[in-house]
């Protein structure tokens, strides 16, 4: 088993349970102490896992947490990079599309170079700035109103009220978690009923989400599960998220990162 499909299970576990033993994943992985240690410090070193005496404990966080936009931006950046990528190439020339805030819709702006003739809505300063940046003069932008929140989005009444007059052919989703159950989340109330706003303006919604955001919930549902059209993740997404959004989803698209994946320890 490679060292990226074994962290892949320790967080699945630590995060289905909140705490995982060493001498347990030892018995389960059938590998050594020391290979279950590096996994950890892996973790660890990515703000996934806590590590305690003997194990590690889950970091989920508080429903109502929210990192800044720089903060975010740091995170799992060859994942986001790879998803960003694989949804660009579902947006045709001459659509109208919309772009919600959040880090891996950004990085989606920023693969956009080469869509002609877009018109796109996005409630992000962020991908605003990405997209206003490009080298495309048939390019429409449109930013909509709102009050700002800690990860540049702009939410309220004002943006929720340009966006339920909008009709767009798709909606690329961030979100900040996604569960079965709860569907996919945010830890914004306000940014909740504005990404709802989004999603109801959209004829086909696709959701945009690396494997650590599978099992995180938020204190509001966007959207469930089975109202994405598509779901992108990456290739560390666990197997029972896969099944689960498989049977949720309209669609399931991996992003392969395996070229930058780590080499598989003896």
């Amino acid at each position: 088993m490679l060292a990226r499909q074994r962290q892949a299970v320790i967080l699945e576990e630590a995060r289905r349970t909140g705490a995982v033993r060493v001498s347990d994943l030892v018995t389960r992985l059938g590998v050594s102490d020391m290979t279950v240690r590096r996994d950890l410090d892996v973790l660890a070193g990515r703000g996934l896992v806590e590590k305690v005496y003997g194990g590690a404990t889950s970091v989920m966080g508080k429903s109502t947490d929210e990192p800044g936009f720089e903060a975010k931006s740091v995170r799992q950046r060859t994942q986001k990079e790879a998803i960003a990528e694989l949804a660009a190439s579902l947006v045709r020339p001459g659509t109208a599309i919309g772009i919600s805030a959040g880090t891996t819709t950004w990085t989606l702006a920023r693969a956009l170079d080469h869509v002609p003739g877009l018109t796109i809505v996005t409630n992000s300063i962020q991908v605003a700035d990405v997209l206003r940046g490009a080298n495309q003069p048939d390019r429409t932008v449109v930013l909509t109103g709102g009050v700002r929140t800690p990860s540049d989005a702009l939410v309220g009444p004002v943006a929720v009220h340009s966006l339920r007059s909008l009709h767009l052919d798709v909606v690329f989703l961030g979100v900040h978690g996604m569960a079965d159950g709860p569907g996919f989340t945010t830890p914004n109330l306000t940014e909740s009923e504005t990404d709802r706003a989004l999603v109801e303006a959209g004829r086909k919604l696709v959701v945009l989400a690396d494997h650590t955001k599978w099992g995180i919930v938020g204190i509001s549902t966007i959207a469930g599960l089975d109202e994405a059209d598509v779901v992108v993740s990456d290739d560390d997404l666990p197997d029972q998220a896969r099944e689960i959004l498989a049977e949720r989803a309209g669609e399931v698209m991996i992003a392969e990162t395996a070229g930058t994946a780590e080499a598989e320890e003896a």
